[in-house]
């Protein structure tokens, strides 16, 4: 089970429940995926409000992996979520709220 005060947050990918933290080593393994200086920088790229699959794909891999799964991202790419797209994004959203955010976040699964 997810602990939202260590930035865990619970997703249903492929059937079956898995728990995703962005780690400090994640969100490292992050800005260099996607070229951010800081993690101020990686906030500001987030915060755009785009979102493409291979960054889904990148976010939802790190969180995997900041949790203690040993998944690399193709494995990821091969994944399904409930809701298709909206799905994943879901799952996006509630690992950089329960990271980056105040508050609570969804709980995709």
């Amino acid at each position: 089970m997810a602990n939202r005060y260590r930035g865990e947050v619970s997703a249903v990918l492929n059937g079956r429940s898995w728990t995703l933290c962005l780690t400090l080593g994640a969100l490292a393994e992050l800005e260099g995926a996607f070229q951010c200086e800081d993690m101020t920088a990686l906030v500001d790229r987030f915060s755009s409000g785009k979102l493409s699959a291979r960054d889904a794909v990148r976010i939802i891999g790190a969180g995997l992996r900041g949790a203690g799964n040993a998944i690399d991202d193709d494995e990821v790419a091969r994944m399904t979520a409930a809701g298709g797209a909206a799905g994943y994004a879901a799952v996006v959203t509630a690992l950089l709220t329960a990271t980056f955010g105040a508050g609570e976040a969804n709980d995709p699964s």
